[in-house]
């Protein structure tokens, strides 16, 4: 068990890295990507597999530092936070720029119609891809602490 333990943290780490540097990279251009989504979402279900694998393994009278357990599901919490953040993304943008609903930028030019579309998914890469980061860092500090 441990040594698949160590394969999928491995994965996880690596999935939520690449998210976080395609990201950077995608926010920094100004352009969204459908394989940044795909690396974080990637990176979200191997952070839940490898916590299912550290409570079966636990449950199975195994031992882990509360530090470990800390570290490994602390980015469950991170990125259920961050999902909430990038729900209001949107409103956040409209509300920046006056708009009260989404029908009001509906009656704009298409062009500025795609502009705000375009900051709404800069502010939700820039959040996710943050979130990424945090998860990166705490899934390496589990990693040296048993």
């Amino acid at each position: 068990m441990t040594g698949l333990h160590i394969v999928v943290g491995s994965i996880a780490l690596a999935l939520n890295a690449g998210a976080c540097l395609w990201g950077g990279v995608c926010w920094a251009r100004r352009s969204p990507s459908r394989a940044f989504w795909w690396l974080l979402r990637a990176g979200q279900v191997f952070v839940v597999l490898e916590a299912i694998q550290g409570g079966i393994w636990i449950a199975a009278g195994h031992k882990a530092t509360e530090l470990h357990l800390i570290y490994g599901l602390v980015p469950i919490g991170v990125s259920f936070m961050a999902e909430q953040l990038r729900v209001g993304a949107a409103q956040m943008t409209l509300d920046k720029r006056g708009f009260e609903s989404t029908q009001e930028v509906g009656q704009l030019p298409e062009s500025e119609q795609k502009a705000i579309v375009i900051s709404i998914l800069r502010r939700e890469i820039a959040v996710m891809a943050l979130s990424a980061l945090v998860i990166t860092v705490l899934l390496a500090r589990a990693a040296t602490v048993h």
